[in-house]
């Protein structure tokens, strides 16, 4: 104790203000990376890679082994250079971020809130009928992250969003209804949009069995990007909702409306917060309304 003690007194000793910058900007670092990392499949692999590297240093340290050590020495380069490969989607995503972050202004013009609660009324009141009438969606609403590749895989549309338009993609047998929807912003932007489908297996131990195609698409959309996906099922007429890999089921209208509205609130505000307050949220609390 008393020698970890000195050691501790000896670092703090040799502290200068260049050193807590230092410090501090590693400690930004890694943050950002974290921060950028929650909630998506990365961050379990990256726990993973981690914890091996916590016990590979414990038995190279701690017991002699002479050619586990040389295997490691060996093949942690490799591991480092397969880093990039492993998470590229991440970082790509990581990248996108930081370039939003970078200014002061919105990346791209934002509807106001009046027509953001007009959209969000007409998406409610369109998911509304198609559950009633059993009628398969799948609605995707872009908040930050770009969906161009998705977009350009579907019919452009360039709508106005509203609750007959809707109806009439989604009705059975129509030439758009197999696909999704991506509304930006106010805009019903195109569809029959082709999605990335989940590999999570959240869908393959769900008791129930009425979530296909339509369910793993919104899954796969909400793990690669920020954005919501509305599903209307088509066997049970059930609403759900994805976002950043996890799935809300059997909404109804009043709770389905509170979710949206909580969640373009939010971007709203965000809109107008400088780069810091968008980058560190947690520094900054929101304030009661």
């Amino acid at each position: 104790m008393a020698e970890l003690l000195s050691n501790l007194i000896f670092i703090f000793q040799r502290l200068n203000w260049l050193s807590v910058i230092d410090i501090l900007l590693v400690t930004l670092i890694f943050y950002g990376l974290l921060y950028l990392l929650r909630d998506t499949q990365a961050m379990v692999l990256l726990r993973g890679v981690l914890l091996l590297f916590v016990l590979t240093a414990l038995l190279t340290s701690l017991v002699n082994l002479p050619a586990f050590s040389f295997l490691i020495s060996t093949a942690l380069p490799a591991l480092l250079f397969s880093i990039p490969v492993i998470f590229a989607p991440e970082i790509r995503r990581a990248l996108e971020r930081i370039g939003r972050a970078g200014t002061f202004l919105p990346a791209r013009p934002h509807s106001s809130a009046e027509e953001m609660a007009l959209t969000i009324q007409a998406i409610v009141s369109a998911a509304a009928r198609l559950s009633a009438r059993q009628h398969g969606a799948l609605i995707v609403m872009q908040r930050m992250d770009n969906l161009d590749e998705y977009v350009r895989t579907g019919v452009i549309m360039n709508s106005k969003v509203t609750p007959e338009l809707l109806l009439q993609v989604f009705y059975p047998n129509t030439p758009l209804h197999d696909g999704a929807v991506i509304v930006d912003n106010s805009r019903l932007v195109a569809g029959a949009c082709v999605l990335p489908l989940s590999a999570s297996g959240i869908l393959a131990h769900s008791p129930e069995r009425q979530m296909g195609l339509r369910h793993r698409a919104a899954l796969g959309i909400s793990e690669v990007s920020d954005a919501i996906a509305l599903v209307v099922s088509e066997q049970t007429g059930a609403i759900s909702i994805a976002h950043s890999g996890r799935m809300i089921r059997r909404l109804d209208v009043e709770r389905l409306e509170n979710i949206l509205n909580a969640f373009y609130g939010a971007d709203l505000r965000a809109g107008k917060q400088n780069v810091f307050k968008r980058f560190f949220p947690y520094l900054f609390p929101r304030k009661e309304e």
